[in-house]
């Protein structure tokens, strides 16, 4: 499992199926190659939390974080767009990228949901989802930011992501 498949079941809503699969979701994390030791900290010390925490209550926490809150909002294009009329050409942009890549979204999210983004760039060459996420790289540092300031588990989740989506980073 690569570090961006990850991060994209980490970072969707936490159902059953996620602390069900934690022991396996923990053992994909011991045996990934493509993270560093700072990024494995990182994930280790969210994983322990889905661990040791209550299902209902990290639950809530997400809906509150990720769905009530509109600067932690894991659809990228609200943090450049809002509700902007601009907003539905950048979607339609996406999905067709997507489209271009036999690439199927099913399901409601729209294009720009973080975990989906995740999920496309688990499935490019290193060096093509680095210049896929790199074009959000503002975009994951002001989210990280926010959630940072709101003293959110997630935070450390996406500076990862920022990190690994900055075209200056060192290599892990």
């Amino acid at each position: 499992m690569t570090i961006y498949k990850l991060l994209s079941v980490l970072l969707d809503y936490p159902d059953r199926e996620l602390f069900d699969n934690l022991p396996e979701i923990r053992q994909a994390l011991d045996d990934c190659i493509d993270i560093n030791d700072a990024e494995r900290a990182a994930v280790r010390k969210y994983l322990a939390r889905l661990e040791n925490g209550d299902p209902t209550e990290i639950q809530a926490d997400y809906v509150q974080t990720f769905d009530l809150t509109p600067q932690h909002s894991l659809h990228l294009t609200h943090h450049l767009f809002g509700d902007d009329k601009n907003r539905g050409p950048a979607l339609i942009d996406l999905s067709e990228l997507y489209k271009d890549h036999g690439v199927e979204v099913s399901g409601n999210e729209l294009p720009d949901y973080l975990p989906l983004i995740l999920e496309f760039a688990a499935y490019q060459e290193d060096s093509d989802a680095q210049a896929f996420l790199s074009d959000a790289v503002k975009v994951f540092g002001v989210l990280a930011s926010n959630l940072e300031k709101a003293n959110s588990p997630y935070a450390p989740l996406v500076r990862i992501i920022e990190n690994r989506a900055s075209l200056t980073r060192l290599a892990a």
